[in-house]
């Protein structure tokens, strides 16, 4: 799911499959199968899709926001993971593998 919040802040900013596609080095079609499976894994749609028009619904817009607050959170803990692993190994490098 946290691939999927990725791809979902990539298309909210965009607002296009194909260029948000494009930015994630992706297929439009990947992209949009990763969506329509978020979506149902929510339980809710978060675009409204048009011929030509693209844009966040209510739940889109609020989740999006959920999403950015997730994502970043998420990185936090990787860079202090990693920043605590750097540190076992600098103290003691044939232990930690």
């Amino acid at each position: 799911m946290f691939h999927q919040l990725r791809l979902l802040l990539v298309l909210g900013e965009e607002l296009h499959f194909g260029r948000a596609a494009a930015r994630l080095f992706i297929s439009q079609s990947a992209l949009s199968q990763q969506i329509r499976d978020l979506e149902k894994r929510l339980g809710v749609r978060l675009f409204e899709r048009g011929n030509k028009t693209m844009g966040l619904t209510a739940p889109g817009r609020v989740l999006l926001s959920d999403a950015r607050t997730v994502v970043d959170a998420l990185d936090q803990l990787r860079r202090t993971a990693d920043a605590q692993r750097r540190q076992l190994v600098s103290r003691d490098p044939v232990r930690v593998t």
